[in-house]
């Protein structure tokens, strides 16, 4: 689906608000940066359990929902804010608890080197894994000093409903 929200916060924030992610756990919920017919955030949605009512994609956006929907099906792209096991990525865990924990497939350096199963990442609580080749990814990168890594993307330092996700 696509609202034209101008950037992820706010395809988040409407995803926690209208959607009501939280009450469905098997929800599949992804962003996709699209271009059509001008830049903005789409929304792709898949729940084996069905999903709510959601408000009609306006005609102008139906490109960029279809597309968003295309690619999440076939596992090419889309960034995953909710997601199996996501309320269970807080704090420090390794990464082999952090594929065990959630639907997370695979953990991946950035620039491809994989990291060792017991290597500490540092979540910030914010886990946002990518589709990559139909695995959901997250791409680390090192913190601090040390063998800590966290995940590539930072948290928004002044996030819409952080306390929420």
């Amino acid at each position: 689906m696509s609202l034209g929200h101008a950037d992820d916060a706010a395809a988040e924030h409407w995803l926690h608000d209208v959607v009501g992610v939280a009450d469905l756990p098997n929800l599949v919920a992804c962003t996709h940066l699209v271009r059509t017919p001008r830049p903005h955030v789409a929304i792709s949605l898949a729940a084996p359990d069905g999903l709510p009512d959601l408000p009609a994609t306006p005609a102008d956006l139906i490109p960029a929902a279809e597309l968003a929907a295309a690619e999440h099906r076939a596992g090419r792209s889309g960034r995953a804010v909710r997601y199996p096991g996501v309320d269970r990525l807080v704090g420090t865990l390794t990464v082999a608890e952090l594929l065990e924990f959630s639907a997370i497939e695979r953990v991946i350096m950035l620039g491809g080197v994989d990291p060792e199963p017991e290597t500490p990442v540092q979540t910030r609580d914010f886990v946002r894994p990518q589709w990559i080749n139909r695995v959901l990814t997250l791409i680390a990168t090192p913190v601090g000093s040390g063998r800590r890594i966290g995940p590539f993307e930072l948290p928004d330092p002044t996030p819409c409903c952080a306390d929420k996700h």
